[in-house]
């Protein structure tokens, strides 16, 4: 679980785990049954000497001492086109050089491991994704996940029913494909 401060924000690590966090924190503010949210993720200080004007709009224009707590600024991207299937939206990114790094948010059903050995068998990906969603275990949880160009990976897991900023679960190989799937964005 991430480390909370009682009446304060989370306190975490590193900056990569900030910007996981800020980002959770972000689309829990939003509530529930969202789509997917794309964030580029940005050096604080380099966003503000060299786009004044985006900085001013993200409320970054002057530099203070949050900037040694927060050096990564993400910066929502555009809506993810709708009826896009994730790992093809992905594929067709790519960063300009001034991008440190990416994250992406979104919402799925899970299972615990002992649902596994149920599973109906011939099932295609609709009829799996109808069967999730009506098992009686299931669980919705959101997950954010952030990677750096230099490889490094955090994720942020939040279970519906645990809707807390004390019950957030980060680590950086919470959710390995989609860590992948998002490194593959900075591949030239």
């Amino acid at each position: 679980m991430s480390n909370v401060s009682p009446g304060g924000p989370p306190m975490a690590a590193s900056p990569l785990t900030r910007a996981v966090l800020e980002i959770d924190e972000y689309a829990s503010g939003l509530g529930w049954d969202q789509p997917a949210r794309l964030f580029a993720l940005v050096d604080t200080a380099q966003l503000r000497a060299q786009e004044p004007g985006l900085a001013a709009q993200l409320g970054l224009d002057e530099p203070d001492e949050a900037d040694a707590a927060a050096p990564l600024t993400p910066v929502e991207q555009d809506e993810i086109p709708s009826g896009t299937p994730l790992d093809e939206f992905l594929g067709t990114i790519a960063w300009p050089d001034a991008v440190a790094g990416c994250a992406l948010t979104v919402e799925r059903l899970m299972l615990p491991p002992s649902a596994e050995t149920s599973v109906p068998e011939g099932l295609d990906e609709a009829g799996l994704a109808a069967w999730v969603a009506a098992h009686p275990d299931r669980q919705e949880v959101r997950m954010t996940v952030a990677v750096l160009r230099d490889g490094a990976r955090e994720s942020a897991l939040r279970l519906r029913e645990k809707d807390s900023p004390t019950e957030v679960l980060t680590g950086a190989d919470l959710v390995p494909g989609l860590a992948e799937a998002l490194s593959a964005t900075f591949e030239v």
